[in-house]
């Protein structure tokens, strides 16, 4: 499965979210799940307990200093899939004939 996830806490005084970003993907880092940074969302390749355990500790420790977290989850769940952060890519590659920026 491909969990798609962004958080960030609302109530914050600053227009940066960075500090607070930085400590749920340090998080998502240490579970050892395999997964991809980008500038609006992390991906996340697991099963569903696992996966969703990381995202409800980073939820929790959001909340221990904030009163308020967005967080928004897709999830591609197809069956026997395996190595999608990477075979995703390759797969278009592969119909393009060229590798893409990534």
């Amino acid at each position: 499965m491909l969990f798609q996830v962004t958080m960030f806490p609302t109530d914050n005084k600053s227009a940066s979210a960075s500090a607070d970003v930085a400590k749920v993907i340090d998080l998502i880092d240490r579970s050892g799940l395999p997964y991809k940074l980008t500038a609006m969302a992390t991906v996340i390749e697991g099963e569903w307990e696992p996966v969703m355990r990381v995202i409800n500790r980073a939820r929790l420790m959001l909340r221990r200093t904030h009163s308020r977290v967005y967080i928004i989850i897709t999830v591609d769940d197809r069956k026997g899939a395996k190595n999608r952060l990477t075979g995703k890519i390759q797969s278009i590659e592969r119909r393009l004939r060229r590798e893409v920026r990534k």
